[in-house]
């Protein structure tokens, strides 16, 4: 189904209550992006099946969540939107936005539940009255089969970044807990890719004329991101890296690296060269990631060194940069990546550390991003 779109310029315009508005500008947020601008007056208007694909770091939480909040019954104790999240930081994010958006409306309450946390005392907190429940697909279905959530007055169910929670495995959960909200009016998934997993979800689980909104790959990455790049030998990337962070001073970051054995390596390198750094990747216990996440949260870490499966659903305030030690597998993953800067409408710099031949790579990033890199020059 095609949609024709005008441009708007207000979420006023895009129908937003006022109260979500003011919320948003405490948050620095004060236009929208491609995608909310595109998604909020379909869903909006009424009962719908949504497909969107976008990205991280597009705005997409608010594409949904505002709508969803909107559809909320305030009045009413009962579980009234799901929202689906592949890992337990991206459900935390998602139900801190939440929250941070209803600042001026009517309490609306939202629980986040995951696995890693005991379930008792998410239990507990359930029986509280609580309108929209954000969850990861495995302990979703272990609080259904323990009758600890109803979910018989769900209208609303969103999958959010399904793509992801597929190669985590949860094909199986997803279905079943499609199973169990198959009746809902409102279904809306959202995706940085289409792999055929998630086509065969669309056709088990949404309506054959479901709405489909795809946001540019130039719509994508965030204007106020300045791409810069050195190019160098492997072995000079850790002496020009230390001349970034320490011309960066007290600004906090993220390191990315492709592969767990070089964020580990990297972060102890950085740690001996005096820089307050941790690494962030897939070995760690549960606990010792919450840890790291809690060291970078309160700042006594400048600096995280993180794999970009590890590194899903961070969102710490005031990143100044992200720098790419190796440079990601996929276009999308760079704009994962870059997208943890220049947040709230504020600046950052997406620097990449390059050797001759990868500078091609840039180039592709530059047609198929419709951004522009800054070349910079090493000095010894």
């Amino acid at each position: 189904m095609n949609y024709k779109f005008r441009v708007l310029k207000s979420f006023e315009e895009l129908g937003v209550q006022n109260g979500f508005i003011k919320g948003l500008k405490d948050l620095g947020i004060i236009e929208p992006t491609s995608i909310q601008e595109r998604v909020i007056p379909v869903l909006l208007n009424g009962a719908t099946h949504l497909i969107g694909q976008a990205q991280t770091g597009t705005g997409k939480t608010a594409a949904f969540g505002l709508p969803l909040l909107q559809n909320i019954n305030p009045k009413l104790d009962e579980i009234q939107g799901l929202v689906l999240c592949p890992t337990r930081e991206l459900g935390q994010q998602v139900a801190k936005q939440l929250f941070r958006y209803t600042k001026y409306s009517d309490k609306i309450f939202t629980e986040a539940v995951y696995g890693g946390e005991h379930i008792d005392k998410q239990i507990a907190n359930l029986k509280r009255t609580t309108h929209i429940v954000v969850a990861t697909p495995g302990r979703l279905i272990d609080l259904v089969r323990r009758k600890a959530v109803d979910l018989r007055n769900v209208k609303t169910v969103i999958l959010d970044e399904a793509d992801e929670m597929l190669s985590m495995g949860f094909k199986k959960e997803l279905d079943e807990i499609m199973s169990f909200v198959s009746k809902v009016e409102n279904k809306w998934l959202f995706s940085a890719t289409m792999p055929a997993g998630i086509q065969e979800i669309i056709r088990r689980h949404m309506h054959a004329d479901a709405e489909r909104i795809e946001v540019n790959r130039r719509d994508v990455v965030n204007k106020k991101i300045s791409h810069q790049y050195v190019v160098c030998e492997d072995t000079d990337k850790l002496f020009i890296l230390s001349q970034f962070l320490k011309a960066e001073h007290k600004n906090r970051g993220v390191i990315f690296c492709r592969t767990k054995a070089m964020a580990q390596k990297l972060a102890k390198q950085l740690i001996s060269k005096n820089f307050a750094c941790d690494a962030l990747h897939g070995d760690l216990l549960q606990k010792e990631r919450d840890k790291v996440m809690r060291a970078f949260k309160n700042e006594t870490l400048q600096i995280l060194v993180a794999t970009d499966v590890a590194a899903r659903g961070i969102d710490i305030a005031g990143l100044s940069y992200v720098v790419h030690y190796q440079l990601p597998e996929s276009d999308e993953y760079y704009t994962h990546r870059s997208g943890r800067t220049a947040r709230a409408g504020k600046e950052g710099i997406s620097f990449c550390l390059v050797n001759t031949k990868e500078v091609k790579v840039l180039r592709n990033y530059e047609r198929t991003l419709g951004i522009g890199f800054k070349q910079l020059r090493a000095t010894k």
